[in-house]
């Protein structure tokens, strides 16, 4: 199941993510966005987790929660 992250800060890393989102299953890719000029986090990323009930999971737990002072937003990604 793709998940997309939103409300990220700037200074979130996708390893900091790829974490947050191990801690409730198998995460198989994670891709922060980045701007192409800046290289820096557009603030918000994909998160692939293969089982769908630990991805289930992970969104009910992890949305609304705080990271790095945001509160960050968690939903299925739309195809």
């Amino acid at each position: 199941m793709k998940l997309l992250v939103r409300n990220l800060s700037r200074s979130t890393t996708e390893q900091e993510i790829r974490t947050l989102f191990s801690t409730h299953g198998s995460v198989t890719e994670c891709d922060l966005v980045l701007d192409q000029k800046t290289g820096k986090s557009k603030g918000f990323a994909f998160v692939e987790m293969p089982n769908e009930k630990e991805a289930k999971s992970a969104i009910a737990t992890l949305h609304e929660t705080r990271v790095a002072n945001n509160r960050i937003r968690v939903k299925i990604a739309q195809s």
